[in-house]
């Protein structure tokens, strides 16, 4: 018997009730709940057309993850159809990871059960602060209480693995403010945190009011990053990648697909996948994914992508191998590396990284190469030098 190829699988949903001012995802405000519908009926189309192209391969789904935009904004009945789907289409390994994501004010206890009934294992719950005015800075439509509501509905239903995220840098954030919202988080006792630095990218709202935000400092900024570090990790939670902390046995498995550059494939629209050596992106406009979707035939190549292909070489595979398995606690394993390349990567990284080493960025060792907690936060500026990019 041929042997399986274990993929990830990400469906993207983009659909919100309010664009955030910081977010440059591809998501916007439904034109209508038929718009809502019309996608999810693409969705399912495209889902049973890419089981299809991928039988050939034998190709198992060890994990799941949709997410969006917001994913619960869908109604139950949508929810649950999309998700048979999946499961009617794909082989889906028993113990596979199945994350959603959910916007506090979305997710209710109706929503919570329909999730649990369908299989969804892991929820991914998006709260950034716990205080009013930052979320309202951030053009966030939820408040603190509607997100302990829908946490509480989550373990009420069933939910035994719930990511939380939360994010520094906000605009009229402090160091005790955010020490707060974790402080808060953490007494709920969730089983991993998700902390970003807020990025302004140009396009946004934030990016074209840049100069008028009351950000903190860089030095108040890289403060909150150590500080809520170490209060993370106090209260249990390993620091295993740059923004990511887990309790022991709870790290994002479908997280980890990306950051040790194994396949996956990505439904919906501008949904990218990684495939026998080739990237493949969506159409980024969802009326277009929509008609495309529902109107081509079910071959390879206009299943799995309406956009674009990019054969990815050697050496960009090579340079995005080390890039992301940096960001991880465990680093660039050097015998992995070996393996993988063909070459040791002393021989080609020792002298490009000894004065990050020498200075306490890097942590070089004869089994494996990673960041420390402080080169972490700084580690797009590093990356860039050693990296080439």
């Amino acid at each position: 018997m041929k042997n399986t190829r274990n993929i990830g699988l990400y469906i993207h949903v983009p659909f919100c009730l309010q664009k955030c001012a910081y977010c440059d995802f591809c998501s916007a405000v439904p034109s209508d709940k038929l718009q809502i519908g019309a996608y999810v009926d693409a969705l399912a189309l495209d889902i049973q057309n890419t089981a299809k192209a991928f039988e050939r391969d034998n190709v198992v789904v060890d994990s799941i993850y949709v997410g969006g935009g917001t994913p619960t904004l869908m109604s139950k009945r949508d929810i649950r159809f999309l998700i048979d789907t999946i499961y009617e289409s794909f082989r889906v390994t028993e113990d596979a990871e199945f994350t959603f994501e959910a916007n506090p004010a979305t997710l209710d206890r109706g929503k919570a059960n329909t999730l649990i009934d369908c299989g969804v294992n892991r929820l991914s719950i998006g709260l950034q602060s716990a205080h009013p005015n930052e979320l309202e800075a951030l053009s966030r439509i939820h408040s603190y209480k509607d997100f302990v509501s829908s946490y509480k509905n989550a373990r009420k239903a069933g939910f035994e693995n719930i990511n939380v995220d939360v994010m520094y840098g906000i605009p009229e954030q402090t160091a005790e403010s955010f020490r707060e919202t974790l402080s808060l988080v953490c007494e709920l006792e969730p089983e991993h945190i998700s902390m970003y630095g807020l990025r302004i990218e140009d396009g946004t709202p934030f990016g074209v009011h840049r100069a008028e935000l009351p950000l903190p400092t860089e030095d108040e900024e890289y403060a909150m990053f150590r500080e809520g570090r170490k209060y993370l990790k106090e209260h249990g939670y390993e620091h295993y990648e740059i923004s990511n902390y887990a309790k022991e046995g709870f790290a994002s498995k479908h997280n980890y697909k990306y950051w040790r550059c194994e396949e996956y494939i990505g439904i919906g629209v501008a949904a990218h996948s990684f495939y026998d050596g080739r990237r493949y992106a969506k159409i980024s406009y969802t009326d277009r994914y929509i008609s495309y979707i529902c109107a081509e035939e079910s071959d390879f190549a206009s299943t799995i992508v309406a956009s674009s292909i990019e054969k990815v070489d050697e050496s960009a595979l090579e340079c995005e191998y080390v890039m992301l398995g940096l960001r991880l606690r465990a680093g660039v394993v050097k015998a992995d590396y070996k393996k993988k390349f063909g070459v040791s990567f002393d021989s080609k990284y020792a002298e490009r990284i000894r004065e990050y080493a020498d200075a306490g960025f890097i942590i070089d060792t004869q089994k494996s190469c990673s960041f420390s907690p402080e080169g972490m936060y700084v580690s797009n500026r590093i990356l860039s030098d050693i990296l080439d990019l």
